[in-house]
């Protein structure tokens, strides 16, 4: 990979990380209300930078759960990664959440290998709060 590919790779997620809707750069506490007040949002451990993810759970017309998500970070290039992640997850049931291997279309951005060791820790339990989230929103429906 060229330094040219590099910087397209990062210039893209710092895009992706501006271009975030006004919504969610919001960076509500713990347990606060996020914009309508339906989100509930945290703050992600285990990333380097300050991570907040807030998630709705809706139903969609078969009645299944829908998980939609806000998000926000103090470091643009990770607002680019959570506006990837949005892209994927958010207003999605936990069944295709679960089904989706983000790290995977993350290799294919070429992003990951690029990412310092915490930042590729930060992506991982990002991707993981949200599985979590898709597994409990499944073990509430059982």
């Amino acid at each position: 990979m060229t330094i040219d590919e590099i910087r397209d790779n990062f210039a893209l997620a710092g895009r992706l990380g501006r271009s975030l809707p006004v919504c969610h750069r919001t960076r509500p506490h713990a347990g606060a209300d996020a914009g309508s007040g339906t989100f509930r949002s945290q703050q992600v451990q285990g990333c380097a930078s300050q991570v907040w993810l807030a998630k709705q759970v809706s139903r969609n017309s078969r009645n299944e759960p829908v998980l939609s998500y806000l998000g926000d970070s103090d470091a643009h290039i990770v607002r680019g990664l959570i506006a990837i992640l949005l892209t994927l997850f958010s207003g999605r049931t936990p069944q295709e959440i679960l089904a989706a291997d983000a790290l995977a279309i993350f290799d294919q951005f070429g992003f990951r290998e690029h990412l310092t060791p915490q930042r590729s820790n930060g992506l991982r339990a990002m991707v993981e709060r949200i599985r979590s989230d898709a597994r409990e929103a499944l073990a509430t429906v059982s």
